[in-house]
């Protein structure tokens, strides 16, 4: 059997349900993995920064209907419009990112525990004195 470290949600988890198990006895929060906390540290990163984007682009709109020209209307709300885009695709390269990390962090931590259970099973076997049908030879 191998050894649970701490406890694993997927990515589609969210930080209400990892603390609603935390807060219900199931562990406490030294007890969670790092790739929860990556993964609730990133949303909340993704949420300030896509607020960050849209104020961006809310400035460069107000700015646009300020201006006295259509030309410069037209310069500013293709500002406004590529503001969102390279700001929405800087989000998504941190959040993938980020992702990719509590993923690796995850895997890193179910081939630790793999590793321990194998190690204390090769300990067993050759602690228990008793050499396994597989270990004896065939009798002819």
């Amino acid at each position: 059997m191998i050894p649970k470290i701490g406890f694993h949600f997927s990515g589609s988890c969210s930080k209400r349900e990892a603390i609603h198990f935390i807060s219900s006895g199931g562990m406490n929060m030294a007890d969670a993995d790092l790739d929860v906390i990556i993964r609730q540290l990133a949303k909340r990163q993704h949420k300030s920064l896509t607020a960050a984007v849209k104020a961006r682009r809310a400035r460069y709109l107000a700015l646009a209907a300020k201006a006295k020209d259509a030309a410069g209307k037209q310069r500013l709300r293709q500002m406004a419009k590529h503001a969102l885009e390279e700001g929405s695709a800087a989000v998504k390269r941190l959040r993938m990112s980020a992702d990719n990390a509590a993923d690796s962090y995850a895997r890193a931590m179910r081939r630790a525990a793999d590793g321990l259970a194998a190690e204390q099973a090769t300990a067993r076997k050759k602690t228990s004195g008793k050499p396994s049908k597989s270990a004896t030879p065939a009798k002819p």
